[in-house]
């Protein structure tokens, strides 16, 4: 029986299947998915909390642009398996009034 050297063995690539790369495939745009999910609702938290409070039209729009983004992103947490958003909320430090308002229109 022929071995190689321990040297080189951790060198092989184990074969991996189709469906293997595929399953990895489909992680990878879920991540990137979530992460951009993600940046959105903290770009639309920061623009509403910054906003001046003047004008109450453009702060109804910030305020459903905001729920709009978290909609969005519990939506793909959920296709992610994460169901439970309890830490994110508080992480996020997501209002009352924009969880309020999800999948309001």
């Amino acid at each position: 029986m022929l071995r190689l050297p321990n040297s080189i063995t951790g060198l092989v690539p184990h074969p991996v299947s189709g469906d293997t790369v595929l399953q990895q495939e489909i992680a990878a745009e879920q991540a990137s998915s979530l992460g951009h999910a993600g940046k959105r609702v903290e770009k639309a938290l920061e623009r509403l909390s910054a906003y001046d409070g003047k004008d109450e039209t453009q702060q109804k729009a910030l305020l459903q642009a905001a729920s709009d983004a978290v909609h969005g992103y519990f939506i793909q947490r959920e296709l992610c398996g994460m169901r439970k958003h309890d830490a994110v909320i508080h992480e996020m430090g997501i209002p009352r009034r924009v969880l309020a308002r999800l999948g309001a229109r």
